[in-house]
């Protein structure tokens, strides 16, 4: 469209003087807008920051202070335990009665400092120290006399309780002592047990840490830390390298001057532990946390340049329009039909959209359908065998209540024919649970006595036990709860009791044992004599088995099921061949609660 002489801008140099001041003055207040946007946003947002990475630290700081306590506390248990051993008893009582008899007093010498050297060379320790009451070494590892940093901790030992100290030897080494003290049967304490830790070793096992982490004494002295040119400074020692401190947002931020790998700017995070009267400190690097800050208020600030913009030039629009609204009234109308054609294009679009989205939805419902089909065309492929040695089992009783009632022995048919309800209503149970797995829902789990099931499962399969010749060993363990379904846990015990049996056919002895512990978790163990498990990677896997084709329950769904099954229990399964052949299978649930309420019940 060519524009009339009327409607082309004005120059800036040919504008009135009103126009352009006003325009500058519009360009500095957005300028100010976009500056204090940008400055708040960035205040915000450090602070923000600020808050998660004191978390973060606080986190690698708790573990820090956890990985020196852990360290440190296996040579303060070594010095406890080796207070109470009966050689450094002996010595510490005996020395003094054998001051007259050197030789026997030597021995006795030698003994203990062979055994203070061997406990060093098995923890680690560099050194360790039997010292009297009087301060004389009786026996040592290395070192013959006491530190002089190692007198506050003796002291301490000496009054009764277990004495702490850290020092720097003359060798310029580290060192952290525990004291613990050896007391007479009775009365006060008679000697103590020194033993002294190399802080530089103890350094030197821990991870490679991000942050800087360190530990003082009381004297503000770094004595532990991850970053050596930390190691011995502040306090007395020597001035630590902070530039500036200051409170941000109720954080400590520190400017540092320690070398490239400290931080220059760095969030202060301190945790006291009294135990070892030390305080964990660590310098958490904020470049991250200011990236961020600066990151959102750039963007901000870019928010802000483009809505401030916006508005200039808006106004500015609306100020040209109320003064040539007549030029512009055909070029609206034709930007407005623009815009109708533009609309109908967008609803358009979005009843296509809405058409996708219902044929999608249909799609997916078909998909869920088909899944449904597929998952009822897996679970009926194993329905025979959940369903078999109930159904045989019902046979062989209905059979002997037949011969019974032949033989005019009602209560002995009556037996049997009440067995074969309560089967029945197993094997009800048994359908309802493989309906309710079509439908992907569990029966409730409750408090199953496992050596019940253990019971009953070896009462429905005694006939191809006694059939095969194999002899049982089980040992019933009465209420032992665990969490289950009572039938399914049966199917699983009778399936691998009924795969035992046929495992060993043409061996001997054939023999079946069934442990039951008592533990937490509960562990049920079945092992046999037979052949062992020919493939144990794939034994869970459906449709795997080693029976011949055509054999009864010889489908390869028993393991895969019983797998399944213990899987819902929140329990394990797992199979192996042991040492002494066979194959044994170990089962662990989760100990019901029941037991713990009925600690009586478990006891009987």
């Amino acid at each position: 469209m060519t524009q009339t002489p009327d409607t082309k801008p004005t120059p800036i140099a040919e504008q009135p003087d009103g126009t352009l001041k006003r325009r500058v003055a519009e360009a500095l207040g957005l300028l100010l807008l976009v500056t204090c946007v940008g400055l708040g946003t960035y205040t915000l947002a450090f602070r923000s920051e600020l808050d998660q990475a004191a978390a973060r630290g606080k986190a690698d700081l708790t573990l820090s202070t956890d990985r020196l306590r852990s360290g440190l506390g296996r040579y303060r248990e070594l010095a406890v335990i080796l207070a109470e051993h009966p050689t450094v008893l002996s010595l510490v009582f005996q020395q003094t009665e054998l001051d007259s008899d050197l030789g026997a007093l030597r021995v006795l010498q030698d003994k203990g400092a062979d055994l203070l050297q061997s406990m060093a060379d098995k923890t680690g320790s560099q050194s360790l120290m039997l010292v009297s009451r009087t301060g004389r070494v009786l026996a040592a590892s290395q070192e013959h006399v006491m530190p002089i940093g190692a007198r506050i901790a003796f002291d301490r030992a000496m009054d009764g309780a277990l004495g702490v100290a850290h020092f720097v030897d003359t060798g310029g080494d580290r060192r952290f002592v525990y004291a613990a003290p050896v007391f007479e049967p009775g009365g006060a304490a008679q000697g103590a047990v020194i033993v002294s830790v190399d802080v530089e070793l103890i350094e030197w096992g821990w991870p490679a840490d991000p942050f800087a982490v360190y530990f003082t004494d009381t004297a503000d002295v770094i004595f532990v830390s991850n970053r050596t040119e930390l190691i011995l400074a502040g306090g007395s020692a020597g001035d630590f390298p902070v530039v500036r401190k200051r409170v941000v947002g109720g954080h400590d931020v520190w400017n540092m001057s320690a070398g490239p790998y400290i931080p220059s700017s760095a969030l202060h995070i301190k945790q006291p532990l009294p135990i070892i009267d030390m305080t964990g400190e660590l310098l958490y690097d904020l470049s991250p946390v200011r990236s961020i800050a600066r990151l959102q208020a750039g963007l901000a600030a870019a928010i802000a340049f483009a809505f401030g913009a916006f508005l200039v030039l808006a106004t500015e629009r609306r100020r040209t329009l109320s003064e040539a609204n007549m030029r512009l009234e055909a070029r609206v109308a034709k930007r407005t039909a623009a815009l109708e054609i533009a609309n109908r294009d967008l609803m358009r679009e979005v009843a296509e959209r809405e058409e996708a989205e219902a044929r999608l939805r249909r799609a997916q419902a078909d998909l869920v359908q088909a899944g449904k089909l597929t998952a009822l065309g897996e679970m009926s492929a194993g329905i025979s065998h959940e369903l078999n040695q109930p159904l045989m089992a019902i046979r062989s009783f209905s059979e002997n209540a037949q011969l019974f009632l032949d033989r005019g022995n009602a209560d002995k048919a009556g037996d049997n024919l009440g067995r074969i309800a309560e089967l029945s209503r197993r094997m009800g149970r048994i359908i309802k649970n493989l309906r309710a797995f079509a439908r992907q829902e569990n029966e409730a789990i409750s408090d199953v006595d496992l050596s019940a099931v253990v019971d009953a499962a070896l009462e429905m399969t005694m006939g191809k036990i006694s059939g095969a010749g194999v002899s049982v060993e089980w040992t019933p363990q009465p209420k032992t709860y665990v969490r289950g379904g009572d039938v399914r846990l049966q199917q699983v015990v009778m399936n691998l009791v009924s795969n035992a049996v046929d495992a060993m056919h043409g061996h001997d002895p054939k023999t079946l044992c069934i442990v039951l512990e008592n533990s937490d978790p509960v562990v049920l163990r079945i092992r046999d004599s037979g052949a062992g498990i020919a493939d144990p990677d794939k034994m869970f896997e459906p449709f795997y088995t080693t029976k011949e084709v055509g054999a009864a329950q010889g489908m390869g769904l028993g393991l895969s099921i019983s797998y399944g099954l213990i899987q819902s229990f929140g329990g394990s399964i797992r199979g192996s061949n042991p040492a002494g052949g066979g194959a044994e299978f170990v089962i662990e649930l989760p100990r019901a609660e029941a037991q713990a309420k009925h600690p009586e019940e478990a006891a009987e």
